[in-house]
């Protein structure tokens, strides 16, 4: 006899599969569905969406932020595991409603009339009692109160037996609309989803995948295998149409691309038109369209607004954003470096969104060999900003740090004054602060910085000053330059002052006429002193003179402003003599600025003005701290905005959306069901009546119920009053 290794069990095909049915359709299987779904859609709450990808960087760093982007969070609700899980929920649910509808169904069409005497007495509702009235009589009573009240029933007569007595046993029920909301809440479910499945990106990313769709990036043309049907039976699409244009040419926006969806019509956008507050906050977005159907050949007007779509030929037509559609603007170069002019015109015009430009070598100086691209990227009328933050802290600082040096440009804490007013938790002063462009300048390498310049001054403590903005990257906030307007309310005083401050032959004259001016006639020693001391002040502001370290070394300090003041004093000055020193220099470089603003105005046929005057003191102060703060701005020209066409755009979503009215459906099934569930009780009564042999009757009820209540306690009571009438304790509770 020979040992064989025994055969393993291997349960058959047929059973695995029944197995996995079970669990397919199990309700624990589609809840665990239900709560991944419930955690993604959080998720989805918690992490926005459809950012682009530098803001998801800087929010979560390099390595967690590409972590997340492949599990696809960035785009969860289009997402393929997503899609696919909600696909399962529909499966799971569905055949979770045909395993029980059936049950239910055959539960719903029973009266349990069958059911033995004995059983009555398990039931936590029950009693029994003793009647004189035949059963004849006690039964045409009961059938008689319970059709009154609303109760189904159904009466079986029954002959003595093996199985119990003769008697009649009469069932009824009532309530049995809940079993509805079983099936309603369930079937509420997979319509919702169905619904989700047809609206969202499912059906896209199907004809992508089977013909082989190639979706193109932003600012490259689309090819045709990057177009999808005109008859997409679903889709949700951004459509860009600017003023006195038309065009069919949506786009789809995916993770990899964006697809082009024709309409089977065209939108032509006649005029965009937007209403403000007093405040100039915006109050109404409204364009008027024309819709050019070239099958019927005709053409119909439509006033789009938000909240107020338009619907034709299926597809709803939604005013999303409004953008700028191409708007040409004038901008007048200010050179910060030196005074001489430079050639080409006076004006350089761009349109939004166009064309880039290339700015002169020789406008850029040393700091972009090659030159530098012109990206002009935005046109805004309308800047409301909440200035009582800057009001506010304005005041705390007079009143705190009474004759402290307040700074005309905080280039690290400039949003706190100009942040958003929707933000600002304390009292709001919204102000329309003006137009403002904002462009790129764009170097050999493809680096890029971008600019917000506003066209006219603002009123900032009190005063009125130009903002000249500046960022790195788009995830980074503006800092801004203030600039203070001179008398014509222009930025030339400023800037004429800046190209001096840069002209080495100025300062030497500007020093030269400081020193004569301040030291006393009779003491030329001093006169000579002053000026050496105010050419060095002047060329250690502009940056003309390097500073060195303690052991030789260039200093860290650069380009100038009151910081190299600030190292040249803590280097040479010893630290009990510094406070003097600096109170010493900061006077001798404003007489100096001061002399060098008047010598520009001189050059200009402006007449002189004052030192000792209020305005005048207050122009100088802050054209100190700009100039200072300029020595930070990263080129050497300022572009403002001289002028404009403003050509506004609509930026329409334009959905086809089968699924919605099967998603309204499920809403008013899920309606439906939760109500019937939670607000209507199934109730089942059965009322056993037995001849006592007397002529009387024996009654047994019992009452079932599928949630025990107070309300249930008080009917039952009620229906063993009417049956059993005045009955004492004992025999009530059986």
């Amino acid at each position: 006899m020979t040992d064989a290794a025994l055969p393993s069990y291997e349960p058959p095909r047929h059973s695995r599969r029944r197995e996995f049915i079970e669990l397919l359709s199990s309700m624990r299987f589609a809840i665990a569905l239900l709560t991944v779904i419930c955690i993604a859609s959080a998720i989805g709450t918690v992490v926005k969406q459809g950012e682009p990808m530098v803001n998801y960087v800087d929010q979560f760093g390099p390595f967690w932020a590409d972590v997340l982007g492949a599990l696809g969070l960035y785009r969860i609700y289009s997402s393929s595991w997503f899609l696919v899980i909600l696909a399962f929920l529909v499966v799971s649910t569905s055949l979770c409603i045909l395993r029980h509808t059936p049950k239910i169904m055959a539960d719903w069409r029973t009266f349990k009339e069958n059911i033995r005497e004995r059983a009555l007495l398990a039931f936590h509702h029950k009693a029994s009692g003793q009647l004189p009235e035949s059963v004849d009589a006690v039964q045409q009573r009961v059938v008689q109160d319970l059709t009154q009240q609303g109760w189904a029933l159904r009466s079986q007569q029954r002959e003595a037996s093996s199985q119990g007595e003769a008697g009649i046993m009469i069932a009824a029920r009532k309530g049995v609309a809940n079993k509805i909301g079983y099936i309603a809440a369930h079937s509420a479910i997979v319509l919702i989803c169905l619904g989700g499945l047809f609206d969202g990106d499912l059906i896209v990313k199907v004809q992508a995948w089977t013909q082989d769709l190639q979706p193109f990036k932003g600012g490259a043309d689309p090819v045709d295998r990057s177009r999808l049907s005109e008859a997409n039976p679903a889709y949700r699409a951004q459509l860009f149409v600017p003023e006195g244009q038309r065009t069919n040419s949506a786009v789809i926006t995916l993770d990899k691309g964006m697809l082009l969806q024709p309409l089977p019509f065209e939108v032509e956008l006649r005029k965009f038109t937007v209403d403000y507050y007093d405040t100039g906050m915006p109050k109404r977005f409204a364009s008027d369209i024309v819709i050019h159907d070239a099958r019927s050949k005709t053409s119909k007007p439509f006033t789009v607004e938000v909240n107020h779509p338009v619907v034709y030929d299926g597809v709803t037509i939604f005013q999303s954003s409004f953008e700028d559609g191409g708007s040409i603007v004038r901008l007048r170069p200010w050179h910060l470096d030196t005074g001489v002019e430079r050639g080409g015109p006076k004006l350089v015009e761009a349109t939004v969104n166009g064309p880039a430009g290339v700015l002169p070598t020789d406008w850029l100086g040393a700091h972009a060999a090659g030159g530098m691209q012109l990206e002009v990227t935005g046109l805004r009328l309308i800047n409301v900003e909440n200035m009582a933050a800057a009001q506010s802290e304005t005041e705390a600082a007079s009143g705190d740090e009474a004759g402290a040096d307040v700074r005309g440009v905080n280039l690290s804490n400039i949003s706190k004054h100009l942040g958003s007013g929707a933000k600002a938790p304390e009292n709001k002063k919204l102000v329309n602060i003006g137009p403002s462009v904002t462009y790129k300048l764009r170097d050999a390498a493809g680096q890029a910085r971008e600019y917000q310049n506003f066209m006219v001054p603002v009123q900032i403590d009190g005063a009125p000053v130009f903002l000249l903005g500046v960022r790195d990257t788009p995830a980074e906030g503006f800092r801004y330059l203030r600039v203070p307007a001179d008398e014509q309310m222009s930025i030339q005083g400023w800037v004429r002052l800046k190209q001096a401050l840069n002209d080495k032959a100025m300062r030497q004259e500007a020093a030269r006429r400081f020193g004569n001016g301040s030291a006393p006639a009779d003491r030329p020693e001093l006169r000579d002193q002053l000026t050496v001391s105010a050419q060095r002040a002047l060329d250690l502001f502009s940056g003309a003179l390097e500073m060195k370290s303690t052991d030789g070394s260039p200093s860290k300090v650069k380009g100038g402003g009151l910081m190299a003041l600030s190292a040249f004093i803590e280097q040479v000055v010893p630290p009990d003599q510094r406070e003097h020193t600096s109170a010493t220099l900061i006077r001798i470089l404003n007489g100096s600025l001061f002399e060098l603003y008047e010598m520009t105005r001189s050059q200009a046929g402006l007449p002189e003005v004052k030192g000792n005057q209020p305005e005048v003191q207050a122009f100088m102060t802050r054209s100190v701290l700009a100039l200072s703060d300029s020595m930070l701005y990263p080129v050497p020209v300022v572009l403002a905005l001289d002028s404009f066409d403003q050509k506004q755009a609509s930026v329409f979503q334009v959905t086809r959306t089968p699924g919605r009215n099967v998603v309204y459906l499920g809403c008013i099934l899920l309606i439906i069901g939760v109500f019937a569930m939670l607000y209507i009780r199934e109730r089942r009564l059965w009322i056993w009546l037995q001849d006592d042999g007397q002529g009387g009757t024996r009654v047994r009820m019992a009452l079932s119920a599928t949630r025990q209540t107070l309300d249930t306690d008080h009917e039952f009571d009620k229906l063993r009053q009417a049956t059993l009438g005045a009955t004492d304790a004992q025999q009530a509770a059986a």
